[in-house]
């Protein structure tokens, strides 16, 4: 059921408005769920408690998913076949890592997949150079199976939605193009979140009275976001993707170094 109540007092609907607005304009332009930005601006400025700010959130992320869907698809730029065979690996996947998170290093984890994004971040936009536009491996049951395999455990371990590997992966490994990747990746987002929406309504984790600000402004912003991704060049598309990718690479990596107490553990959760 959807909590009513919240521990203290929140941010006004126009706050509200903008965290909604913010996010769906990232998850629509990149082709993410735009969670890892909405959920630190609930908690920083609309005074949200952590569960809370994450199970609204991901109402938001669903929702922003499914515009995204919508404007993607009119834009045909969706690989239906492919994200079904995604989906089908990295919800098992993602499952299995999170029960299996407590028992690793999260700080480590942290530092290896900021320092893998950051590289990422520097090979996407000279794909076309580089020749992974005709890529070999193509576009395969196999290879979407490990695509999906790889985001989801990556998902489940750290905690972070599957578009930021999803994306790049699809553009270098498969050849796909920037924004075929991105509507792909929203395709997968969907199911996911909206299962995991599901399951945070019925633990009280969504704020039912803060959802109408927030979802007004992810729909506007989705749509903005979407339009204006099949709007712009690939090549540009990518440049920007990649200084999203290297500013999230950096934040894991800070997040990932060990401070105090913490340093001296070694069995963390992320």
């Amino acid at each position: 059921m959807l909590d009513e109540v919240m521990p203290g007092p929140i941010a006004g609907p126009g706050i509200l408005l903008v965290c909604g607005l913010v996010t769906g304009l990232v998850g629509g332009l990149l082709g993410v769920g735009g969670g890892i930005v909405l959920i630190p601006m609930l908690t920083a400025w609309a005074r949200f408690d952590q569960h809370s700010a994450h199970g609204t959130g991901m109402v938001a992320v669903a929702f922003t998913a499914l515009v995204g869907v919508a404007v993607y698809g009119r834009g045909e730029a969706i690989d239906v076949a492919a994200a079904v065979q995604i989906t089908l690996v990295a919800l098992p996947a993602t499952v299995l890592a999170a029960r299996y998170s407590p028992r690793v290093s999260a700080a480590l984890l942290r530092r290896l997949f900021g320092i893998f994004v950051i590289m990422v971040a520097f090979v996407l936009p000279f794909r076309d150079l580089l020749g992974a536009g005709n890529s070999v491996l193509g576009g395969g049951m196999p290879v979407m199976l490990v695509i999906g395999a790889a985001a989801g455990v990556i998902s489940g371990l750290l905690g972070v939605g599957g578009g930021s590997v999803l994306v790049p992966a699809l553009v270098l490994i498969t050849g796909f193009p920037q924004q075929l990747a991105q509507g792909t990746s929203l395709a997968v987002i969907l199911p996911s979140s909206s299962a995991g929406a599901l399951m945070h309504a019925k633990l009280g984790h969504v704020y039912g009275r803060a959802l109408p600000p927030i979802l007004m402004g992810t729909f506007c912003g989705s749509w903005a976001g979407a339009a204006g991704a099949l709007a712009l060049p690939g090549p540009l598309l990518r440049i920007i993707f990649s200084a999203v990718l290297l500013f999230l690479g950096a934040w894991f990596v800070l997040r990932g170094r060990p401070t105090g107490r913490s340093a001296e553990k070694t069995l963390k959760t992320p």
